[in-house]
């Protein structure tokens, strides 16, 4: 039997894959909530677990290269206790034409053999580009995608084959014209790739969302298992049919979800998750076709 998070976790190490400081929002959450210590290693290369900018390519999933990262920095560093996250960005799963942003920061337990998953979905996000073909076209576009305080990235392709190619964390008006000064020096076609620079440290937006899915990890591993209390007793699965106010016939939100314990499998159903018994006439098929 488990104790409660603070027992399991103050106190303990914590090292955190990453160098792009990201340490900067986790880290102070980590012990002011958990009494976790984090630690960085030194010159752990997160970029070849894949980068933004496409040179390299993820590896796998986007959980399972953050679980990649934090295995080799367990590995590594030979400490029981490790924390990774990673990012994606693509249109909204429910709304296409907008653009989100998902965060995920993924604990491994090596010693209490967890892994915990925090996540933020968020259409809090600076993620764009544009082809330039003069150093206007680039002011422009770095005025409206929040530079300088966000960083910008060039390139002579959308898809650059190495980073040899490639000009990261410009965050200057001088470094900014430089490079589009350079790069089309070298184009062969008089025109740049320009798009934000989405890693952590270079994008104040993104840091924000990585500490809100840190929260949310924390959340759950304050989320204790009524059987056994191990952290981490996460929803797994979603039932819809919330009845419509109106006809009462089902609709597909969300009517109740099922948690489950990853260490003794205990499971328990919990109804009305969003504190609604009803759902508004306009998502039903019937009252709103």
């Amino acid at each position: 039997m488990f104790t409660d998070s603070q027992t399991i976790f103050k106190n303990r190490v914590a090292v955190l894959a990453t160098m792009h400081k990201k340490e900067r929002v986790i880290a102070p959450l980590l012990d002011k909530e958990l009494g976790v210590k984090v630690t960085v290693p030194q010159n752990f290369n997160t970029d070849k677990f894949g980068s933004f900018t496409r040179e390299i390519e993820r590896s796998g999933s986007q959980i399972e290269a953050a679980r990649l990262k934090a295995q080799q920095a367990i590995l590594l560093t030979n400490e029981s206790l490790a924390i990774a996250s990673e990012g994606s960005f693509a249109p909204h799963p429910s709304f296409p034409l907008i653009p989100c942003n998902r965060e995920v920061v993924i604990l491994i337990d090596r010693k209490n053999d967890l892994e915990i998953i925090g996540e933020e979905l968020s259409t809090d996000t600076n993620h764009n580009h544009l082809q330039v073909k003069n150093i206007q076209q680039a002011f422009d576009f770095a005025e409206k995608v929040g530079f300088p305080q966000h960083g910008l990235v060039v390139m002579l392709n959308e898809y650059p084959k190495n980073s040899e190619e490639i000009i990261k964390g410009i965050n200057t008006e001088a470094a900014l014209t430089e490079a589009i000064n350079s790069g089309l020096n070298k184009s062969s076609n008089g025109v740049l790739h320009l798009e934000t620079d989405m890693r952590a440290m270079y994008n104040p937006t993104r840091m924000k969302n990585i500490e809100k899915a840190t929260l949310n990890l924390i959340e759950k591993i304050n989320s204790l298992c009524p059987n056994c209390s191990a952290p981490g007793f996460d929803i797994v699965q979603q039932i819809p049919g919330l009845p419509c106010e109106w006809c009462s016939a089902p609709t597909t939100l969300t009517k109740s979800v099922i948690y489950k314990c990853q260490k003794c499998g205990f499971r328990k159903e919990k109804s009305f998750p969003q504190g609604k018994q009803f759902a508004e006439p306009a998502q039903c098929i019937y009252c709103n076709p």
